[in-house]
């Protein structure tokens, strides 16, 4: 069952951190999840939180620091030395325990790592560092279980046994060479099944998914799930078996990168929290705000220009932001199913008969919204040219919207720029400029002004 803190919980542990009983502190928190603990410890101040972090284990608070808001993180450890950070870091895997210590200044981060227990995990985490955090090698750990493939299966039973004490999960087990470049993976059935003198290059699978210390993240994430991964291996440029990336850490960079796109679709320049200062968040929201005015400010230009117009056709004005409306909807749901199809890989570039199918959808549709258009018209205003007139420029206006809703995005993708942003502002106010010429420019055609 989920745990919900109460504010009758919270009310609690506060009385038991003035008391300073540590004993029901304990008690109370130890049979929590780690991510229970961290949301806990969200409510708290920060000298309640870094008082309960202090009262419990290391190898549970290690755990409960990867849960932490970045800010209360932040806060925690700038109240711990660098000792009491290295116990902490000691209990993680090598990918977290690197990703914390990144967090940190410089000159304390030496001091972590030189108070670290474990020499070879020290190395590990020093050798993660070097790695861009945005890539497969910065996302990777080093705890992994590999085996030789001229080993029998009986000494490769021993050797595993000695690798998982130190990996918390075993997804796969990893197959490389004297040099230790990656060779393929071994099936536990086929261990199990096979003669304790069978040697493993006999055995092993050698069709594998793999991918280099420096492919990016999103496009690790896209090969995990498109093959329905839990782990894969990375190797550097030699081919060498140098880490795993496990599905949990991968989830992390699917979440980030889905607020990225819903950000820059809301036209949110820069990512944001909720908790951050009026200026940040007044600083990612602005600029948007501003290229929409001044497109909008064209627009009105455009309308202007059309004065004498919509004097004589009074009724072609009222409809403009119905015109503006449907555009921008048509535009946005055009955009953002040409943007899903690129992060999916089910759509990588211009395809004609993807576009003959957008507009034909967008034809069908404006079909019908141009014809209601039309009828209502026709019953209320009884002006049955200018109905026609309106309910043509509909069409056009949307599928030319249509068409600059799938474009846009495969030619930002094109010129590598995140096409997340064309889902948003952009094609909205794009839109109302061109709608409204398209607008006028056909309805003049039609009542010929």
């Amino acid at each position: 069952m989920e745990f919900k803190v109460s504010k009758e919980f919270i009310h609690q542990l506060e009385e038991l951190i003035n008391k300073k009983n540590d004993s029901e502190l304990e008690v109370l928190l130890n049979d929590l999840h780690h991510a229970d603990i961290a949301e806990i410890l969200d409510e708290l101040d920060f000298d309640e939180a870094t008082y309960i972090f202090k009262v419990l284990d290391s190898d549970k608070t290690a755990e409960i620091l990867l849960e932490l808001e970045e800010d209360l993180r932040e806060n925690i450890l700038s109240r711990l030395s660098p000792k009491e950070i290295a116990e902490e870091l000691d209990e993680l895997e090598t990918n977290d325990a690197a990703d914390i210590i990144a967090e940190l200044s410089q000159e304390i981060k030496a001091e972590v790592i030189s108070e670290l227990v474990d020499v070879e995990h020290a190395k590990d985490i020093v050798d993660l560092l070097r790695y861009d955090e945005n890539t497969a090698g910065g996302l990777m750990g080093k705890e992994l279980v590999k085996v030789n493939e001229n080993w029998n299966v009986l000494t490769c039973v021993k050797e595993m046994r000695i690798q998982a004490e130190n990996v918390s999960r075993v997804h796969s087990i990893y197959v490389v060479d004297d040099e230790n470049r990656l060779k393929g993976r071994l099936s536990l059935k086929d261990l199990l099944t096979s003669s304790t003198k069978t040697q493993i290059g006999e055995v092993y699978i050698r069709k594998l998914n793999f991918v280099n210390v420096d492919t990016e993240d999103v496009e690790v994430a896209r090969i995990m799930q498109k093959y329905d991964l839990e782990a894969i291996p990375v190797v550097d440029e030699l081919g060498r078996l140098v880490g795993r990336i496990t599905i949990d850490d991968i989830v992390d960079v699917i979440k980030e990168e889905a607020d990225k796109d819903y950000q820059l679709a809301a036209g949110i320049t820069q990512d944001v929290e909720s908790n951050d200062s009026v200026y940040e968040l007044t600083k990612a929201r602005l600029p948007w705000l501003l290229i929409g005015m001044v497109i909008e400010i064209v627009a009105s230009f455009v309308l202007k220009g059309n004065e004498s117009t919509f004097q004589k056709y009074s009724t072609l004005i009222i409809f403009v932001p119905l015109l503006s409306a449907t555009a921008g909807n048509i535009g946005v749901q055009a955009s953002a199913i040409v943007v899903q199809g690129l992060a999916n890989g089910t759509l990588k570039d211009f395809s004609r008969a993807y576009f003959t199918k957008e507009i034909t959808v967008s034809m069908i549709s404006g079909s019908i919204i141009s014809l209601l258009l039309l009828c209502y018209h026709s019953i209320m205003y009884q002006q049955y040219l200018v109905g026609f007139a309106i309910s043509i420029s509909m069409i056009v206006v949307i599928l030319f919207a249509a068409t600059l809703g799938t474009l846009v995005p495969l030619f930002l993708n094109k010129n590598k720029i995140d096409p997340a942003i064309a889902t948003g502002p952009f094609i909205t106010t794009t839109n109302d400029v061109f709608g409204i010429m398209l607008y006028f420019g056909v309805a003049n055609l039609i009542l010929g002004f």
